[in-house]
């Protein structure tokens, strides 16, 4: 049965709120890969705040459009599903890669960060991120660092200031007896 033009932009809405819900889109051709392992590979995204859809070539490139994203019609040729990576994104990247590995079937065609269009081998890259809480931790420390040098410096301004003042009591009770 053939999809009607109002669930046709149904599915237009919702990718591209999904799209834009997303940091990292990667394209894949998933050609012979059996739903069970599909599944398989959408439990492994889950816990990295990432999905992974099945996609009509031009619904996606309607969807893009209207996200705002630049459509990459070289990655959506044949058959096409896009993992959407929301928040962790180097764990979704090791997970799908992995995936990738040992299900052959599953090709990464490239991908996109926002308004940048990335190649396999860049999409590939995205694997040596450190994870969140190592950009958080480092992010952190970051701003830990001049707050910890600031109070450094008044604590010697003020240990300065107190052996000055125990040296002029030495020299007045030395003066006084």
């Amino acid at each position: 049965m053939p999809i009607t033009r109002e669930e046709k932009e149904e599915q237009i809405v919702e990718l591209a709120e999904r799209f834009r819900g997303g940091q990292v889109i990667v394209w894949t051709e998933y050609r012979g890969l059996p739903t069970p392992a599909l599944n398989e590979l959408r439990r492994a995204l889950r816990p990295h705040q990432a999905e992974f859809h099945i996609v009509k070539n031009t619904l996606a490139g309607l969807a893009l459009q209207r996200a705002g994203l630049p459509a990459p019609e070289a990655l959506l040729k044949g058959p096409t599903a896009a993992g959407v990576f929301k928040e962790d994104i180097a764990g979704a990247a090791r997970a799908l890669t992995g995936f990738a590995v040992t299900n052959r079937e599953l090709v990464i065609k490239g991908g996109q960060a926002g308004q940048r269009v990335l190649n396999a081998d860049e999409v590939a890259t995205l694997v040596t991120l450190p994870t969140r809480e190592v950009l958080l931790g480092r992010v952190l420390g970051g701003m830990n660092a001049p707050i910890s040098g600031l109070v450094n410096v008044l604590a010697g301004t003020m240990r300065g200031l107190l052996n000055v003042l125990q040296a002029h009591a030495k020299k007045m009770e030395e003066a006084e007896a």
